[in-house]
């Protein structure tokens, strides 16, 4: 919801959406996975009451896509999981295993981002690309099963190193308007980290929410330290997905002039924000993007991208309950 001055409210078993006492849209509750409001949207306690029994959060955003609360019907799954998911947070072996193949999966997407961004360059002119492929590549081959937790986050360190100073030679257009110097976040500073930011933020929220429906903690994690207020389980499993969903779209978006120039503006803060079209377009190449089906490296299924969060946090929640011998990471082909 994006519509400012909108008001969700519960009308039978549909949320209804209405602006100025008018009703604009009615939508079944059964066939919502999730409700994302940006900005001056309200909902009424019933709505919220409709979204909690079956199972739908809210997330509340500000306009600018800044993440400020989650509404969450009651935990589901058993107290026995998140007892074992806490014992294995505070297991230093434990700990390790999954932040490996989390770390594993994100080397091994963001290497295949720049692989495809080299076949796409003018031929001759990927040197660039191919030498960081090559350097994540060799940062694979040294991570080894023994490795304490913090030699892990330094080598995910050195990865997120190498792909982002080779990142503005994915962006083919726009080059005056759309680069990338850097990552910027607590405020971003240039279109693409606008742009960037907005994404991982809606990333993030349909993680958090995969992992309650399994019934895992969001805030417990393993790559990620233990800070309040940070989803630090689900900000793992965005490591390993941002590069496929988010990242490619990012690209996407802007190498096809989906996006402009001018639908980012400059705050006195220097911040750079997108004015409400420019989420509107970029909503609604999510929403498309999510719709894409593939086949899942671990199940051999096809399934939408959509539902590649909901798999993982399934797939975690089977490795803590013992089902399976180790945390089965996405890896894109």
């Amino acid at each position: 919801m994006t519509t400012q001055g909108a008001w969700l409210a519960r009308d039978g078993e549909t949320v209804a959406i209405r602006v100025e006492n008018e009703t604009r849209l009615r939508v079944p509750v059964h066939t919502l996975s999730g409700i994302v409001c940006f900005g001056q949207v309200s909902c009424s306690s019933f709505a919220m009451e409709l979204c909690a029994v079956h199972g739908v959060g809210i997330s509340f955003l500000t306009e600018h896509g800044r993440f400020l609360a989650r509404v969450q019907g009651a935990t589901s799954g058993n107290v026995l999981l998140r007892r074992k998911q806490y014992r294995v947070s505070d297991d230093e072996g434990g700990t390790a295993a999954v932040a490996r193949a989390v770390v594993l999966a994100k080397i091994s997407n963001c290497r295949a981002v720049l692989l495809r961004g080299s076949r796409e360059q003018p031929e001759g002119t990927s040197t660039e690309l191919d030498r960081a492929a090559l350097r994540l590549r060799r940062i694979l081959e040294d991570i080894q099963p023994q490795d304490s937790v913090d030699k892990i986050r330094g080598h995910e360190g050195d990865a997120a190193r190498t792909y982002f100073e080779v990142f503005d030679e994915l962006i083919l257009m726009d080059k005056e308007h759309f680069f990338f110097r850097g990552r910027s976040r607590r405020p971003p500073l240039d279109n693409m980290n606008a742009l960037l930011s907005f994404l991982y933020t809606l990333l993030t929220s349909d993680v958090a929410g995969a992992l309650e429906a399994v019934g895992l903690d969001p805030a417990v994690g393993f790559l990620h330290r233990d800070r309040p207020g940070r989803p630090s389980l689900a900000l793992d499993l965005v490591e390993e997905l941002r590069p496929v969903l988010a990242d490619r779209l990012a690209l996407t978006l802007v190498n096809r002039r989906q996006v402009a120039a001018s639908g980012f503006a400059r705050l006195e803060t220097g911040a750079v924000t997108m004015d409400a079209d420019t989420r509107k377009a970029v909503l609604v190449a999510w929403q498309k993007r999510k719709q894409e089906e593939i086949v899942h490296p671990f199940l051999g299924e096809r399934v939408p991208l959509g539902l590649v969060p909901h798999v993982q946090a399934t797939l975690l929640a089977r490795y803590l309950r013992g089902d399976l011998d180790g945390y089965p990471c996405f890896f894109w082909k």
